[in-house]
């Protein structure tokens, strides 16, 4: 792969995670400071992202896949998505802000799966290569909360108190509009599938993968992925604005923190696996989410503050401990032919469905710990994810039997 390519596929990765993270984070807070919404209003919205992540294998798998370069998809899904994010921007209630976050997260969620296919297409040899692009993903993701933060001051009680992280939603469709341009000068990557071969949904859905679940050990898998859904919804959709809430500074700077363990975690991952094994990698995993959500219970802003940013610095356990590993679980059982089907399954159950369950949840907690307008008891809304990812681990523990599964580099 030439230098030059390197170069574009990096700062594709950086635009497309930079536009995630500048808006995501901090809705959380911006929902109920700006446009007064309710705990079940927010997991409206953040539900999006599943509902998002259930259509995008259509849109991937009828419209890419069969007729367009991928390289112009994404062009024209983040030039569409820049108009619905400034349109996010100007929304004055929520009921005139929930359609265009939908409409932006059926636009959105499709483009992980494309600036993959772009990548791929371009490399020799992937398992060397796309690591060094994608982790200018990571870095697009932390640089977006540390603009916010540090640069503009759009999250401190000032800029909150005054609508300032609207302009969140205008930084992320100005980037939007750049990489939906940029995208029509990458490398060409057409489609892999003609347009008279015929596709069936349960191609799309990966349903062909469902032969899996005969598998006892991979079918208590498929079950824990969904239910440590759950209490990760609680994360995405509440940690921001429960960092806001109890007066923590710079919140979005601060969650960055998980994305910077991502990292380094991602790189500790493979000793880990192979020294101790897939089940205690998960176990390991879901310990994590249950340390997490105890530590955010009982910290604060004050002396215990420590307790935050320690939970915040899990992520890179919770997330590529779990997740990461599953896939890397999830490819190894399928075999050959299903390997796609798999991921796909897996990926349509846990950002699809779990989630889905997840932020409904979630949004139904927080609301029943609203104490008075603003104000939450947050150590009663995390004691549920916690309880929740204890009962997830000790049921894994007990039921999924112990198997050697290779890691390959």
């Amino acid at each position: 792969m030439k230098i030059s390519t390197q170069i574009q596929l990096s700062l594709m990765m950086f635009l497309e995670f930079f536009i995630w993270g500048g808006w995501f984070v901090t809705m959380g807070i911006y929902l109920p400071n700006t446009l007064k919404t309710s705990g079940g209003e927010i997991a409206m919205a953040y539900s999006t992202q599943s509902w998002g992540a259930i259509i995008a294998p259509f849109i991937i798998g009828l419209i890419a896949d069969r007729f367009f370069n991928a390289e112009r998809i994404l062009g024209i899904l983040h030039l569409i998505g820049a108009f619905l994010m400034y349109q996010m921007a100007n929304a004055t209630d929520f009921s005139s802000f929930y359609p265009y976050v939908l409409g932006y997260m059926i636009a959105y969620m499709p483009t992980l799966a494309l600036v993959n296919s772009v990548s791929f297409n371009q490399m020799n040899d992937p398992a060397k290569q796309f690591s060094f692009v994608r982790v200018f993903g990571t870095i697009g993701w932390i640089v977006a909360g540390l603009v916010i933060s540090y640069v503009f001051h759009w999250d401190s009680e000032e800029g909150v108190a005054s609508g300032m992280l609207k302009n969140t939603f205008l930084m992320t469709a100005v980037a939007s509009s750049v990489l939906g341009i940029l995208s029509f000068t990458l490398p060409k990557t057409p489609p892999k599938i003609s347009k008279d071969q015929k596709i069936s949904i349960s191609d799309i859905l990966g349903l062909d993968a469902l032969n899996l679940l005969k598998d006892k050990n991979f079918l208590f898998f498929f079950l824990a992925s969904i239910l440590i859904c759950i209490p990760l919804a609680f994360y995405y959709q509440h940690a921001g604005q429960f960092l806001g809430e109890i007066g923590v500074s710079n919140p979005a700077a601060k969650m960055t923190i998980g994305q910077a363990s991502e990292v380094i975690f991602m790189l500790l991952l493979p000793f880990f696996f192979k020294k101790f094994g897939f089940k205690m990698t998960l176990l390991v995993g879901m310990l994590a989410w249950a340390i997490r959500y105890l530590l955010f219970a009982y910290g604060n802003s004050g002396e215990l503050a420590f307790m935050l940013i320690t939970g915040i610095a899990l992520h890179g356990i919770c997330y590529d401990f779990f997740f990461v590993s599953g896939q890397i679980y999830t490819d190894s059982k399928a075999g050959e032919k299903f390997k796609s089907a798999a991921q796909g399954l897996i990926t349509l159950a846990t950002y699809g469905l779990g989630m889905l369950i997840g932020f409904y949840v979630a949004g139904k907690i927080t609301d029943a710990n609203l104490v008075s307008e603003g104000q939450h008891d947050w150590t009663g809304i995390w004691i549920f994810p916690a309880m929740f990812a204890g009962a997830v681990m000790l049921l894994f523990a007990i039921f999924f039997k112990n198997e050697k599964i290779e890691y390959k580099e």
